[in-house]
């Protein structure tokens, strides 16, 4: 196992580069000029100049390549050009803002998914069944935009039960220790905050969560369904095993690699694409700092944000993998 961990761990290195020369060079091709950006419409012609010959812009692309790699390998996820303030700094609250986000949504994904699929198959070609199912082929193509103004819209406006945009209280905001507001409040035993910071989470988390919900739930029934006409099941219900433990205990184990696989990928596409989520709820999270860094041509931002997300993508996907060998003792690495 620690070979095979180690073999996944280095082979993760040409990936990281092969994504970091491909966003180098295509944000490097969006039409736009990081200096006039910065400086505005009415800057002379010479201060724009001038401020390229600071940032850099002017080098060769290859050099300017090389030069961002060199101050990464040390560590430097380099400056941003319209803060001038070092991006490894001011990275992490947005990070962690999306992983919070991301972990309640996959925690309400996992949990209703999972066990959704389940009471499906085990109580196949149900009203239960087909109800559950079509919720979930609802959920799949559910946009989450719409998803999310029509929580606001029920839950905020109209029954006042949840809070629509940020993260905190304006009035009694949380003061950070990880970033991690949930975690941050129970470190304080601030009760009153944490109930506040989960008030806000909980429709940003349901609106990212459908849709992998949807699909964890399709996959575990067809991944239970499978396993539940094997033979070695028959035989457990055949010697007299109340079905829940033949569900939940033999049926379930069996059945979750391949849902395992589908919520490492979800987990990763959870961290990547939360910009429509993080935009409507006004949530601080990388992935809105990304975006406005693109509109503000700051190419260095861009960068670091995305080879951050691949990063925690591909290292999400090496645990799955070294997951699997705990559902099933068969597999040999």
């Amino acid at each position: 196992m620690l070979n095979y961990t180690l073999r996944r761990l280095w082979s993760l290195v040409p990936v990281l580069l092969g994504m970091s020369i491909i966003v180098f060079f295509i944000i490097r091709a969006i039409p736009g000029n990081p200096a006039r950006t910065i400086l505005g419409d009415k800057a002379s012609e010479s201060a724009v100049e001038n401020l390229r010959v600071e940032l850099g812009l002017n080098d060769p692309i290859i050099m300017q390549y090389f030069r961002y790699m060199g101050d990464l390998l040390t560590g430097d996820l380099g400056t941003s050009i319209r803060t001038s303030s070092a991006i490894s700094g001011d990275i992490w609250p947005y990070l962690a803002a999306t992983i919070e986000l991301a972990f309640v949504a996959l925690l309400i994904a996992v949990i209703i998914g999972v066990n959704a699929g389940i009471l499906s198959a085990w109580f196949q070609n149900s009203v239960f069944d087909y109800l559950a199912m079509i919720i979930a082929l609802v959920g799949v193509s559910m946009p989450v935009f719409w998803l999310g103004l029509m929580e606001q819209w029920i839950f905020s406006l109209e029954l006042g039960w949840l809070p629509s945009i940020g993260r905190d209280s304006v009035r009694d905001p949380v003061e950070p220790i990880t970033h991690l507001y949930l975690f941050d409040t129970l470190l304080r035993g601030n009760m009153d905050q944490f109930i506040v910071v989960a008030r806000h989470i909980i429709l940003p988390g349901i609106a990212l969560g459908t849709i992998p919900m949807a699909i964890i739930a399709r996959m575990t029934r067809s991944s239970m369904l499978e396993v539940m006409r094997s033979d070695y099941i028959r035989t457990v219900r055949a010697k007299g095993q109340r079905m829940f433990w033949v569900v939940y205990k033999h049926s379930l184990k069996n059945a979750f690699i391949p849902v395992l696989t589908v919520i490492g990928l979800q987990t990763g596409l959870l961290l990547g694409g939360a910009i429509l989520t993080e935009t409507i709820f006004s949530w601080p999270g990388i992935g809105r700092y990304v975006y406005e860094s693109i509109q503000y041509r700051d190419y260095p931002v861009v960068q670091a944000g995305i080879l951050v997300i691949a990063t925690i993508f591909v290292l999400v996907n090496l645990i799955v993998d070294l997951l699997y060998a705990a559902f099933d003792p068969r597999i040999k690495y």
